[in-house]
């Protein structure tokens, strides 16, 4: 995974709740086993007509969006099923956050484990956000994973809360099983310390 420590991009505005994990990447995109690709299948039932052409009204075909690293969404994002798909679809896509009110808990910790940072904000601020950055498409939001601060052009600050060994294996670039291996030398050290009385 790629280091998460600061983030300053333009974000999309999604003005929905209880967003599932079938509408952020339907069930047909399921059979790959790779994320390779998985971006063309981001809100698909959304973003595409029945005949395959942009829906020219959803906010991702809208040009002014392009390029945007943050997905603002309503609360309860990322509910229904556990398919760690719909986070590889939204990272190969090319968000690195997405803040809402809340996240379902098993999407919320798929993202943590796969690079992509989810923000938990209060209602109020995020429709702030929604508000602001429908106005204004062009607004940086700048996401400091360290200080776990967002801030806005303006200066206005929002404190959100993560869980430490989540925020530190971001912050490294680390997945599960690579932290566990970086810990090797000290594996080693404290069975050296410690030996087994059947050793």
């Amino acid at each position: 995974m790629n280091p998460f420590i600061t983030l300053n991009a333009t974000a999309v505005p999604l003005r929905a709740e209880n967003v599932d994990t079938d509408q952020i990447i339907p069930a047909r995109f399921l059979t790959a086993v790779t994320k390779a690709g998985m971006g063309e299948g981001l809100f698909a039932a959304w973003r595409y007509l029945p005949d395959g052409q942009p829906t020219p009204d959803f906010v991702l075909n809208q040009p002014q969006y392009a390029g945007a690293k943050i997905l603002i969404a309503g609360r309860n994002f990322g509910s229904g099923s556990s398919r760690e798909h719909a986070v590889w679809a939204l990272t190969e896509y090319g968000f690195r956050a997405v803040i809402s009110p809340g996240f379902a808990d098993i999407f919320y910790n798929n993202a943590l484990k796969n690079g992509l940072l989810p923000v938990s904000l209060p209602e109020d601020i995020v429709h702030m956000l929604l508000d602001l950055v429908e106005e204004q498409p062009q607004t940086h939001i700048l996401i400091d994973l360290p200080a776990q601060t967002v801030i806005l052009p303006d200066g206005q600050q929002a404190n959100f809360d993560i869980d430490p060994y989540r925020k530190q294996c971001l912050l490294e670039g680390l997945d599960d099983l690579s932290y566990l291996l970086a810990q090797g030398p000290a594996i080693s050290a404290y069975e050296q310390a410690h030996p087994m009385p059947w050793a």
